[in-house]
């Protein structure tokens, strides 16, 4: 199973940018998907999360939506409002079954990196 993120890239504050996740390989079910982020010198935190529901992190409401295409196995970020303080890579992760057998194990995606110039 592999997860290819892209869509990533440099935009002015107030901005948007659009990043897409694929999810391919031996599938035979998607749980959760979502995607966290890194900044320089800090903790990777949680953006969004998509599992029937969807969530997100209190700096990012209303100005992000998190949305997947179950058919393609593909989670998006549509990032609107951009502020430098959104700058960081990106990581799409994505929960798994590749059996009926099994509950799911988390896949990553490499980052992508997004850099809001104020």
């Amino acid at each position: 199973v592999q997860l290819q993120a892209s869509g990533g890239g440099l935009v002015q504050a107030g901005g948007s940018l659009r990043l897409s996740c694929a999810a391919s390989g031996s599938i035979f079910r998607v749980n959760v998907m979502g995607w966290y982020r890194q900044a320089p010198g800090k903790q990777r935190e949680l953006v969004a999360t998509s599992s029937g529901g969807t969530n997100y992190a209190d700096s990012v409401k209303g100005r992000f939506t998190i949305s997947r295409d179950n058919v393609k196995n593909t989670v998006y970020l549509q990032m609107n409002s951009l502020k430098p303080e959104d700058t960081a890579s990106y990581y799409c992760y994505a929960n798994i079954a590749t059996t009926r057998e099994n509950y799911g194990v988390i896949y990553w995606g490499k980052g992508t990196l997004v850099t809001v110039s104020s």
